[in-house]
């Protein structure tokens, strides 16, 4: 009999950073990937007017991008005539893909729910954390190396600590997950999300002055869109309890930060920022050195590890583009008007 001859494997390219790639893509990983598409590990695209990246765009069907990918816009797409696939190892993809990729009817993939379960793990530690007033008082026990008296545990705990998530993202949807064996009230402001779909989602669903007036913990994970930018200005901080918490591992374009400082300084509020604005904040910031402030380099997305769960989600989408099944986390244009 003769050999049934092997079946064609798709033209792939990467295109990012190429500091990523061994992270995304570890040994197993990539060498599974290998099985799934014809693709050069030695070859990561950096700048698509490249002369060396010409000979590749030609040929490339699918285009596997992260980090550091140039912006994909007519003139890539000119210069990648069989391209009909970009699947991305990471978050948004709304700034790196530019019109044309629509009105082409290229599909796209990110991997923007796997990067969302990391910044959720983040977030509960931090709401638990601050619950327990463990920066603070971390802060205190440093400075006086002594435990506090009693009495100045009594607004300490987790028991009925209400947490308000800004947000039914699919990092919010996790958050609220997340919360849900814990005994916290959780209360949601998300204009697109109504009374039943909250409850599902085991909040109540408040007004987002509502929800500031009456949380003790704030968290933000609404999409940095023009409708957002500073939704958290100096009166709607005003409204938060003396005492609260505010988390950002959203983006620090949704706070007022002059407004915010000023809370922060005074410390009528306390916060968890992984995301300021600017981004890092400039060194002489007094945020650096607030003991009611805790501040992380933007480390809440996926680091280490945790980038090969991006890579996984890549080649688990190229599974299913090769055979013929719907991807799983398909992106539409219609999408990025609502997404970060």
């Amino acid at each position: 009999m003769p050999a049934v001859p092997a079946p064609r494997l798709p033209v792939a390219l990467f295109a990012m950073d190429p500091v990523h790639l061994p992270e995304l893509f570890p040994p197993a990983l990539m060498e599974r990937l290998r099985e799934l598409v014809r693709i050069d590990p030695t070859l990561v695209v950096q700048d698509f007017t490249d002369p060396g990246a010409a000979a590749a765009l030609a040929e490339t069907e699918v285009l596997i991008t992260g980090w550091g990918c140039p912006h994909i816009g007519a003139d890539a797409l000119a210069a990648a005539p069989r391209l009909h696939t970009v699947l991305h190892a990471a978050g948004s993809v709304r700034s790196l893909l530019g019109d044309a990729v629509w009105e082409r009817g290229l599909t796209v993939s990110s991997a923007v729910q796997a990067n969302a379960l990391p910044v959720a793990e983040y977030t509960l530690a931090a709401v638990l954390l601050a619950g327990k007033d463990a920066f603070g008082l971390r802060e205190r026990f440093r400075r006086e190396r002594v435990y506090p008296a009693p009495a100045d545990y009594a607004r300490v705990g987790n028991l009925g600590r209400r947490v308000g998530v800004i947000g039914a993202s699919r990092v919010g949807r996790r958050v609220l997950e997340l919360l849900r064996p814990f005994e916290l009230t959780a209360t949601l402001y998300d204009p697109y999300v109504d009374a039943e779909e909250a409850r599902s989602l085991g909040a109540q669903s408040l007004s987002l002055e509502e929800l500031l007036r009456t949380s003790d913990i704030v968290t933000l994970h609404a999409p940095d869109i023009p409708e957002t930018y500073r939704m958290l200005d100096r009166e709607r901080l005003a409204l938060i309890p003396d005492g609260g918490v505010l988390i950002n591992t959203s983006r620090g374009a949704l706070v007022d930060h002059d407004a915010l400082a000023g809370e922060l300084v005074s410390g009528r509020l306390g916060a968890v920022l992984d995301v300021t604005e600017p981004e890092p904040l400039p060194a002489g910031s007094p945020l650096y050195d607030l003991p009611n402030v805790f501040l992380t380099p933007h480390i809440a997305g996926s680091l280490g590890n945790e980038l090969a769960r991006l890579g996984r989600t890549v080649v688990d989408e190229l599974e299913l583009l090769g055979t013929g099944v719907p991807l799983g986390h398909r992106v539409r244009q219609s999408d990025l008007a609502r997404s970060a």
